[in-house]
């Protein structure tokens, strides 16, 4: 994964507030415990079978509990056409250390 897929959640955050989207590749579960609002939860397993859901013509954050998932998550998505994806540095722990908000 190149340096300039990963962001921090601060700036993650400018960009959702701005229009982008964000993915969870969590598992069902995962998102049930805690989640950030206004994600949209695609499993990492279920990517391939719903990548029509992920837009091309906008910004994409991804991300997963710690940011391994997530990498391979925008890995996958730039190779198949979606050259705006990003990954969350630090997953959802680095987002609620930063004190953005979460759902329990």
């Amino acid at each position: 994964m190149s340096e300039d897929s990963e962001v921090s959640p601060r700036d993650a955050s400018e960009a959702i507030a701005n229009g982008a989207m964000l993915v969870d590749v969590r598992e069902k579960s995962e998102y049930d415990d805690v989640h950030i609002p206004g994600s949209v939860l695609i499993p990492l397993g279920e990517l391939p079978a719903r990548l029509a859901e992920i837009p091309a013509d906008r910004d994409v954050y991804v991300h997963c509990r710690m940011g391994g998932r997530s990498a391979r998550a925008v890995d996958y998505l730039r190779t198949f056409g979606r050259p705006n994806a990003y990954n969350v540095s630090g997953g959802i722990e680095a987002w609620e250390e930063a004190g953005l908000p979460v759902e329990h």
